[in-house]
């Protein structure tokens, strides 16, 4: 069994940082791509950057230049530094990770965790 769990969410000021983990646990052989998504109220779920397991990365054009995503491949654990907050960047973020079990792969998703812009 795979388990997503992400923290650092919270409330942050216009302008400024904030950085959200992700980790994986449980039984499996390897985790290729890890990713986040963000939710805002009544929007579909959007990506916002992906990280392959060379360490090759994709941003959306709106984070681009705020927003540096990076994994611990020893600790199964990504990483979202977010700088330059926007009210727009208001959203629930999910982690997001394609995982190899017992030969197949699958992707796990996280439970979510709020980041609130506002001053």
């Amino acid at each position: 069994q795979v388990h997503i769990v992400e923290s650092g969410g919270g409330l942050v000021q216009p302008g400024g940082s904030l950085r959200l983990s992700c980790a994986a646990s449980g039984r499996f052989l390897s985790i290729s791509t890890m990713g986040w998504y963000r939710q805002a109220p009544g929007s579909q779920r959007d990506l916002v950057a992906l990280i392959t397991s060379g360490n090759s990365t994709n941003y959306a054009d709106s984070v681009k230049g705020r927003f540096t995503i990076s994994r611990d491949n020893a600790k199964n654990t990504v990483y979202l530094q977010m700088n330059s907050l926007r009210p727009e960047d208001t959203a629930v973020y999910y982690c997001n990770a394609v995982i190899q079990t017992t030969g197949s792969f699958g992707t796990y998703w996280g439970q979510g965790t709020q980041v609130t812009v506002s001053s």
